[in-house]
């Protein structure tokens, strides 16, 4: 029999139909060619189900390429992933969005890319990458691109901006959805930003922000990712909006990756109650209905990418088919590990202790100085006013430094409260969304020993200890994915978490997701970009320091 055929006696699962039969199911050359109902449900019988889908996510925050990633989130029941690939875009352009599409083909795992909309996210910030409208629209032309990437720059949507519109007509033309990303907005705004044509967001944070884009017309996609974690909140959406709502990921690093993926949300939402076909509905089918795929219902007629799971409470994946052949089994992947040539942009020099320093002189009153305070678990950013008076950093008051990767230039220095190092610092190349390359230290010294780490690799994760030994993990791949084994990736990622949490003491859960999203402009409230400290409220670059007799504002 050939490999993409096959048989097996299973519990049949029709989520459209909500019902459970006992069958025989048969399968040739990747298409399911008969169901043979032989009985009610058999509890003692695996569980036949349509593969799951990752209906929003940023590869590259796996950090690994495309044909990796496959391999790990397959073993999980993943068939698919919904992929946004202005990560590398905004290092590489277009040629970094190709490079993604040509790495995707060599595997059988399915994936769907977008046509990055804000490259670069603003203008605020240096990017290597610059996609344009006339860009979008080869991009929307290209096979394996199937949406326009989700539309962050929610205030150039609401005053109409030409450019940006041109691109949501390009879409809109072709006939592909166009997601969405924006937090916080809600009411007349939120009808607005749907009305232009916007479909989806990935970014509510609350019931109340949730329903308000549900009432515009826009899906909701549950996010429980590496870094945002809103599934505690927004699961009730599941039940209360069926057909509304997908699962997600968005930004995932390799060590929860290897641990789970859309299957453990799946076990979280059913052991809450959610009806199974509900869930299932919102895991395995909205994603296909929305961007237009064709992977199948497991019907007669449909391609064979199924999952079978022991049980319909813990979801534990026993074997996984992507087009009729076992790509997975008991936990292993059967995709086979492929050679990737690395592709980059990286011209930055090595940094010195000294241009790392911020020196506060002493006044009375002092001056308050912007803070950025950090929140475990949340890519959004508080901003601090503090009396500062003599020598920084301290009192878990540390420095952070951005360094412009794309071209030499002085850091950006500023002040972050929240990372809790208690010595040395860390460093990456993964800073979304320019990926300039970021730390935060104890002191100028440990600072820039983890940046030169990642400078003198062309990308990487660096931690810096007391004693000044460094720990690198490198990322060849446009400074943002390692061309390692997946399970390799996670081991060393685990290793670099677990030095900063019991050799630096820092207390955040994943001290380089929250490290990455600290130049992200687009999410407030205060942020750092190569070209400055920037205020999110206001989306303009501001000053570090403030006289206290000139401010009205309050400090913590």
């Amino acid at each position: 029999m050939p490999q993409s055929s096959g048989i097996l006696q299973c519990n049949h699962v029709d989520i459209a139909e909500r019902r459970i039969r006992a069958a025989q199911v048969v399968w040739n050359h990747g298409k399911l060619t008969q169901i043979r109902e032989l009985g009610p449900e058999n509890p003692a019988w695996p569980y036949l189900l349509p593969g799951f889908i990752d209906a929003h996510v940023h590869i590259e925050s796996s950090l690994l390429p495309p044909v990796e990633f496959a391999r790990m989130a397959v073993r999980h029941g993943t068939m698919a992933a919904i992929s946004d690939p202005h990560e590398i875009a905004n290092v590489l352009g277009c040629d970094g969005v190709h490079w993604m599409l040509a790495n995707a083909a060599q595997t059988p795992f399915h994936f769907l890319f977008g046509a990055p909309s804000c490259v670069p996210a603003t203008s605020f910030e240096t990017a290597g990458g610059r996609i344009g409208v006339s860009e979008v629209e080869g991009l929307l032309a290209t096979p394996g691109i199937g949406y326009l990437s989700e539309v962050m720059n929610f205030p150039a949507v609401l005053a109409g901006d030409p450019d940006l519109q041109a691109m949501l007509a390009a879409a809109q033309k072709c006939g592909l959805p166009i997601d969405g990303h924006a937090p916080g907005l809600c009411g007349a705004s939120a009808a607005a930003y749907a009305a232009a044509g916007i479909s989806t967001d990935h970014e509510c944070s609350s019931l109340a922000e949730a329903e308000d884009k549900l009432a515009a017309g826009m899906k909701i996609l549950i996010r429980e990712g590496s870094a945002a974690r809103n599934f505690d909140t927004l699961h009730p959406l599941l039940s209360a909006y069926p057909g509304q709502i997908m699962l997600c990921t968005d930004d995932c690093h390799p060590d929860d990756l290897a641990r789970g993926h859309i299957d453990r949300l799946i076990a979280r939402a059913v052991a809450l109650g959610h009806d199974v076909f509900t869930v299932l509905e919102a895991s395995c089918l909205t994603p296909q209905r929305h961007y237009g795929l064709t992977l199948g219902q497991l019907r007669v007629g449909d391609p064979f990418n199924a999952v079978q799971v022991d049980n319909l409470c813990d979801f534990t994946v026993a074997a996984v088919w992507l087009n009729g052949t076992l790509a997975a089994r008991q936990g292993q992947s059967l995709l086979p590990a492929l050679p990737v040539t690395p592709i980059n942009r990286f011209a930055a020099r090595p940094v010195t202790p000294e241009a790392l320093v911020i020196t506060k002189e002493h006044k009375n009153p002092p001056d308050l100085t912007r803070v950025i305070l950090a929140l475990d678990g949340e890519l959004l950013t508080r901003s601090l006013l503090l009396p500062i008076n003599g020598p920084v950093p301290a009192d878990d008051v540390l420095l952070i430094a951005v360094v412009n990767r794309y071209t030499p230039a002085v850091p950006a220095l500023a002040l972050i409260r929240g990372f809790g190092l208690q010595a040395g610092a860390l460093a990456s190349s993964v800073a979304h969304d320019s990926h300039n390359v970021i730390g935060v230290g104890c002191d100028p010294h440990s600072l820039a020993a983890a940046l030169n780490a990642v400078i003198a690799a062309q990308g990487g994760l660096a931690a810096v200890d007391a004693s000044g030994h460094c720990e690198l993990l490198p990322l060849p791949i446009a400074g943002l994915m390692s061309d390692a084994d997946g399970d390799q990736v996670a081991e060393h990622y685990a290793r670099l978490n677990t030095i900063l949490h019991e050799r630096l003491g820092s207390p955040l859960r994943a001290p380089f997701m929250t490290l990455s999203f600290m130049a992200l402009l687009v999410i407030p409230e205060l942020k750092l970009s190569d070209r400055g400290l920037f205020d999110g409220n206001n989306f303009s670059l501001t000053p570090l320091s403030v006289a206290a007799t000139e401010c009205s504002e309050s400090f913590v």
